[in-house]
């Protein structure tokens, strides 16, 4: 059975769209979630390889908007 592992990182601004980079790069990633400091959750999405291709320049994008 699959272990599952959750990580958690904090960074600021425009880092979050370097960090995000960082991660798909990785290649063993299957969600992303991006959260405000209290907690609430801005957006989150599901990484595939689908995403990674046309779709997550989009998402990049709304990333890089939530981060200015």
């Amino acid at each position: 059975m699959a272990t599952i592992t959750k990580e958690t990182f904090k960074v600021q601004g425009e880092k979050v769209l370097n960090k995000v980079k960082e991660l798909v790069k990785e290649g063993n990633v299957r969600k992303i979630s991006i959260h405000e400091k209290d907690g609430r959750e801005l957006m989150s999405f599901p990484l595939s390889l689908g995403v990674v291709g046309a779709v997550f320049a989009p998402v990049l994008a709304a990333v890089g908007a939530l981060a200015a």
